[in-house]
């Protein structure tokens, strides 16, 4: 048997092809362009893999500004936790986790979150979301729900990402991620970064225009690699001093 490479490339193409008509975009956009509209910040928390999808929305060139990401490593950077518990095979599994990042993070009122999750199951991701809900914001989940709706949670609760958020946004990866079946089980090829990073960057998109239809500058990043863009990033950035971290 041998792999076609090609295969997976034609699905991922499909998939590039439908999923901008997703309804879900543009809520998730009124949803960015409410927050910073309002002065928030929006807030990235992916773990594993899915934190690259946080990274597609905080930090980078032609994204926005205010923006921050989360992580399962800020427990390390900025509390006073070990290094070695990183290590924990279960960290994303462990609520608990998830209210030290909240604490850590320089969260305020009108800000806006995005968890990113391809099972949308596990201990940190559902703690989080409820913690986030709990506290009057705003929330997006990217998602698969496929993947979700036939997996059991890892939360006490029962419930899953997708149960918790105010907009669903479906990565259309299917159970397991991969797409291209081994003959002796399991499969390679995944699907989720690629298009949760697709979804991130469609929802960026439509939020700039909502706000260039309002009259507004949207606060995006140039490349600090082109000429003068380090002064116009910084220049930016001083603007939300203190509520979004830059570097780790």
């Amino acid at each position: 048997m041998t792999i076609d490479r090609q295969e997976f490339a034609d699905h991922i193409a499909e998939l590039v092809r439908t999923i901008p008509g997703d309804p879900e975009i543009p809520r998730a956009a009124d949803l960015f362009t409410k927050a910073l509209t309002g002065g928030g910040v929006i807030q990235a928390f992916g773990s594993g893999h899915s934190e690259a999808v946080a990274m597609e929305i905080a930090g980078r060139a032609g994204g926005l500004v205010p923006t921050n990401r989360l992580a399962l490593r800020d427990i390390v950077l900025y509390g006073d936790s070990p290094r070695a518990e990183l290590d924990r095979y279960d960290l994303e599994r462990d609520p608990a986790i998830a209210h030290t990042i909240l604490d850590l993070a320089p969260v305020q009122p009108g800000d806006l979150f995005v968890v990113i999750s391809n099972s949308g199951v596990n201990g940190v991701v559902v703690e989080l979301a409820t913690l986030v809900k709990q506290r009057g914001h705003d929330l997006i989940a990217i998602t698969s729900r496929a993947h979700g709706e036939a997996a059991a949670s890892r939360h006490p609760s029962g419930r899953k990402l997708a149960d918790l958020a105010d907009v669903v946004l479906d990565n259309h990866a299917p159970y397991g991620d991969a797409v291209l079946p081994l003959p002796g089980g399991g499969a390679v090829g995944a699907v989720s970064t690629i298009t949760s990073a697709l979804l991130a960057q469609l929802v960026v998109a439509q939020t700039v225009s909502n706000l260039l239809e309002a009259g507004e500058v949207p606060p995006v990043y140039l490349s600090a690699n082109v000429p003068e863009g380090d002064a116009h990033n910084l220049k930016l950035e001083a603007l939300y001093a203190g509520r979004i971290r830059r570097g780790a």
